[in-house]
């Protein structure tokens, strides 16, 4: 470094820190109540009740009607596939037209999109058809994670991205929001060279 050159280290002064503070925002906001896995669990019985009881009056006294054999077990007899399509038609329709099956509605709770927007066919399909096929492992533990879930979702409503609320339960969400804000400190000095 020559003479002639200035000494930069001497003209960089360091400036006071500058003070932060938080500002704070609290908002209140109501959001439906997820409803847990036992009270979709007795809907559900509710819902097979209901289909049971249309098959008993319905379905196989018109097999009787026509000589039809209602004694097989096996998967592919008529009456099982009759049955299959009658339990799959009414959890879609249902779902799609009142967002509640009538164990639903008896519980009073629904089906709705997390989406916040009418729930679609495509969504009914793949939540009612796609998600309950999944959902036949042993156990039905599909069914069982929505107890440990936070938003109480099964395996077919992560899959359909949908949710189950209570029509008329609500939480209270508390949101905090923290903002730092920089302010200058009074005695900061002003650099003049």
């Amino acid at each position: 470094m020559s003479e002639l050159e200035p000494n930069n280290h001497e003209l960089v002064k360091e400036s006071p820190p500058i003070r932060q503070t938080m500002a704070v925002s609290k908002t209140e906001s109501y959001v439906q109540k997820a409803a847990g896995f036992w009270i979709r669990f007795w809907a559900y019985i509710v819902d097979l009740l209901v289909l049971s009881s249309v098959g008993m009056l319905l379905i196989k006294p018109v097999f009787r009607l026509f000589s039809l054999d209602v004694s097989s077990s096996s998967w592919y007899a008529p009456i099982s596939l009759v049955t299959a399509i009658l339990f799959y038609l009414y959890f879609v329709l249902m779902t799609k037209f009142f967002s509640q099956t009538v164990g639903k509605m008896i519980f009073g709770i629904r089906v709705v999109s997390k989406g916040e927007g009418k729930l679609t066919w495509g969504t009914v399909l793949f939540r009612e058809w796609v998600g309950r096929l999944i959902s036949v492992i042993p156990f039905n533990l599909p069914y069982v994670v929505a107890a440990f879930t936070p938003q109480k979702q099964a395996i077919h409503d992560f899959i359909a991205d949908t949710l189950v609320i209570h029509e008329s339960s609500y939480d209270k969400k508390e949101i905090v929001e923290y903002k730092r804000t920089p302010v200058a400190n009074e005695l900061q000095e002003t650099n003049e060279f």
